[in-house]
């Protein structure tokens, strides 16, 4: 499960490091990715990391 949690955030930053011209768009884009990755643990990795990223 922490791997799952681990990978979804690397996609997810991974994918925001091209997406986005803000925060909410990072933070959506970011969410999408984690949950494909890991479900709603990873949706909620993703979202606040991409809430995060500047």
């Amino acid at each position: 499960m922490q791997f799952r949690m681990i990978a979804a955030v690397l996609v997810g930053m991974s994918v925001l490091a091209a997406c986005g011209p803000n925060t909410a768009t990072r933070a959506g884009t970011g969410a999408l990715g984690g949950a494909v990755i890991a479900g709603p643990i990873g949706a909620a990795a993703g979202g606040a990391g991409g809430a995060l990223i500047r």
